[in-house]
């Protein structure tokens, strides 16, 4: 998917192309995702979020990954919400308005990296 165009992929009638459910069978590891990722051209990082935790209106210059591990997240991107949960590999073009909340009771750890 990387190299792939911003449209396309978050289409108007709702499709998500950018989204693999179950990229990773769990369990997985933070190094499996890595060596995945790595092979793409993308870094891996991890974050840990609090219940209620939002990363609202960003935008990058680069491609984005994102991997949950454990808990749950709701993302819109260009306008699109999906609900992304453990295994479940999202792909934000570059230029991408997207924002990130967890919505799980928990706390939810999901790894996220840039090409």
């Amino acid at each position: 998917m990387p190299g792939k165009p911003a449209r396309g992929l978050w289409h108007d009638r709702g499709d998500m192309d950018g989204v693999v459910r179950k990229k990773f069978k769990e369990p997985f590891t933070e190094g499996e995702v890595a060596a995945d990722w790595r092979v793409r051209g993308f870094s891996c990082g991890l974050f840990v979020d609090p219940p209620g935790r939002a990363w609202n209106d960003f935008v990058h210059r680069t491609n984005e990954l994102v991997t949950v591990a454990e808990g749950q997240l709701e993302m819109t991107i260009a306008g699109h919400k999906i609900v992304v949960e453990p295994g479940d590999e999202v792909f934000i073009p570059r230029e991408s308005l997207h924002s990130v909340r967890n919505i799980h009771r928990g706390t939810t750890r999901w790894y996220f990296g840039y090409d």
